[in-house]
């Protein structure tokens, strides 16, 4: 089975990218072929600056070689090395219905969020999304809820090809995770966490005094009872989240060892499970990050993976419709 997921190069990743979609990830790794993309092409439809994109590309993959992706079991690369994702965006272009991009969520979303910048790109976004899935015959796309309406439309995009083209994609299947797709903000746990908001975030890479200082100001909820109830108390839920996910542990077991203890122990708890957790990930970062020739041929090596299957996908989709 073949795996599929992608990320943008826009700055630090925080627990809430780790649980919903890296850990995740790193345990397809061991029983599928994987293959992971720096989706670099989707980072350019909002505002940045292209003097720090390759840095930021280059701190991506430390990253996920970091948390535990594994050259050896897995392909990483970035998307704009391929160029064959761009082609088949424009061929899939002349495939996908119009009407399904302007019911987009996430268009809607980043048009209200960037008024002086809504560009064809941002429309076009779950096009390179359908390229990029497909150009691998991708069989699992892991992804959080949010952008499980752009998979439908992948789906859609690949059947009417096979419909009018005949057999040529699989269709993928998604894998949204049963538990910890949405991790909450810290200081609003009503609210996704979100980078753009740095008080919400615990990063990946935060030191321990930081990580001790976000958790014990998160915000929780009236009275000390500590019980999973998202609706009641959203607060200690998403804490109750992080805390099972880390640990290992289920929800209902941290429920029963912290029944008659308060607020302050459950959160001491969690600083001291966190700190322990990412410390291995901010070693293997520091040592990476003085091995940048090292990471870069990395991605030169998955690179000339991903090429190979790319090639093979697009030669077959240009004879199908007749352009060779």
């Amino acid at each position: 089975m073949r795996v599929f997921s992608g990320i943008q190069p826009t700055g630090q990743i925080h627990i809430g990218n780790y649980l919903g979609a890296i850990k995740h990830w790193v345990e397809l790794q061991e029983n599928h072929e994987c293959v992971f993309c720096i989706v670099d092409l989707h980072s350019l439809t909002i505002p940045f600056d292209p003097s720090a994109l390759q840095k930021r590309i280059l701190e991506t993959a430390i990253t996920h070689l970091a948390v535990g992706i594994n050259p050896e079991k897995a392909i990483l690369f970035v998307q704009s090395r391929i160029k064959e994702h761009t082609e088949l965006t424009w061929l899939l272009n002349t495939i996908c219905p119009i009407g399904e991009l302007g019911r987009m969520t996430q268009y809607k979303e980043k048009s209200r969020q960037f008024k002086k910048n809504i560009n064809a790109g941002l429309l076009n976004y779950p096009i390179l999304m359908a390229a990029d899935i497909l150009l691998y015959q991708t069989d699992i796309v892991p992804i959080g809820k949010d952008q499980k309406q752009h998979l439908e439309l992948t789906k859609t995009i690949a059947k009417k090809f096979n419909q009018k083209f005949k057999q040529t994609f699989k269709i993928p299947q998604a894998q949204i995770p049963k538990i910890g797709a949405k991790i909450m903000a810290l200081n609003d746990p009503k609210k996704k966490m979100s980078k753009s908001v740095p008080q919400s975030c615990l990063f990946l890479f935060d030191e321990p005094q930081e990580i001790k200082k976000k958790i014990m100001s998160a915000i929780t909820d009236t009275g000390k009872i500590i019980k999973f109830d998202p609706a009641k108390k959203p607060g200690i839920s998403n804490l109750l989240t992080i805390y099972s996910l880390f640990d290992n542990q289920p929800i209902e077991e941290l429920e029963k060892h912290f029944k008659d203890k308060g607020y302050a122990e459950f959160k001491k708890s969690l600083a001291k499970i966190l700190i322990n957790s990412l410390e291995p990930f901010r070693r293997k970062r520091k040592e990476l990050l003085s091995r940048e020739i090292y990471v870069r041929e990395i991605l030169n090596q998955g690179a000339k993976r991903a090429q190979v299957i790319a090639k093979s996908v697009i030669v077959n989709v240009r004879k199908k419709m007749g352009l060779t």
